[in-house]
């Protein structure tokens, strides 16, 4: 799979579930159609170079994954006791995320934590987000500006 942006193609990495128009919480599938770009979080100990709208990742830094939690598919903090993905990871593949607005006004159940973020290794399947080797991460990330889009079919 590949990706264009700025005049140049990379190569990227989508959902072990595929391309989906029913996205569903756990269904391991990216959401097809158009995306835009709201947040950009990052490792502030591992990336530096970022546009002043990044946003930095600490230590207590949660997304809610929890269908039943009113902050469902939403940042939040340690401790939480809904279910939740943690955004400090120890490997680097959210060293550098850019948050999509794919289900924003949250709808339960209809999908969380779509993210554009660095790969396993390339042709490894995410869980339903897009991703993309680290130094093209960062080189999109270093010119991508809030509100552009992200395609996905």
């Amino acid at each position: 799979m590949g990706a264009l942006f700025k005049g140049r193609r990379f190569p990227c990495t989508i959902g072990r579930g595929g391309v989906t128009d029913d996205k569903r919480e756990g269904d391991m599938a990216s959401p097809r159609g158009v995306h835009r770009i709201v947040g950009m979080l990052y490792r502030p100990d591992r990336v530096t170079g970022l546009p002043d709208w990044a946003q930095p990742i600490g230590p207590r830094d949660l997304w809610s994954d929890d269908p039943g939690d009113a902050a469902y598919n939403l940042p939040v903090r340690a401790p939480h006791t809904f279910s939740h993905e943690a955004l400090r990871r120890a490997d680097p593949l959210y060293d550098l995320v850019l948050v999509v607005d794919w289900n924003l006004p949250a709808v339960p159940g209809r999908g969380s934590a779509i993210f554009v973020h660095s790969w396993r290794r390339r042709g490894y399947p995410t869980a339903g987000c897009v991703a993309f080797a680290p130094r093209d991460l960062f080189w999109i990330a270093s010119r991508i500006r809030r509100g552009e889009r992200l395609l996905i079919q």
